[in-house]
């Protein structure tokens, strides 16, 4: 679980970064869950828009993300949510003492 402190340097180190998913009308699914799993290990931090085609709430869309890929919703700021997990082999992020 992520502390206020760290969320606040996560999304300041989100903020340059460009989405690298899309989620549309179809919602999520596993093979976007894979891909999500996949990128997150190599880079730690990554951006995901919602379309605006989408019906689903982004924070619940946010939740479910990062359940099932078991990453931590560092923000969800109108349709772009932000997901952070450690990496085992790339790590690059250091987060702030809790």
């Amino acid at each position: 679980m992520l502390t206020g402190k760290q969320k606040r340097h996560l999304r300041s180190l989100a903020h340059h970064l460009t989405p690298i998913f899309q989620v549309g009308k179809g919602g999520t699914n596993d093979h976007l869950i894979r891909h999500i799993e996949e990128a997150i290990e190599v880079r730690e931090l990554i951006k995901i828009s919602v379309l605006t085609n989408c019906d689903d709430d982004p924070r619940e869309i946010g939740a479910e993300l990062a359940e099932k890929s078991g990453a931590e919703l560092a923000q969800v700021i109108g349709k772009t949510i932000v997901l952070y997990k450690e990496s085992k082999d790339h790590k690059q992020i250091e987060l702030p003492r809790k």
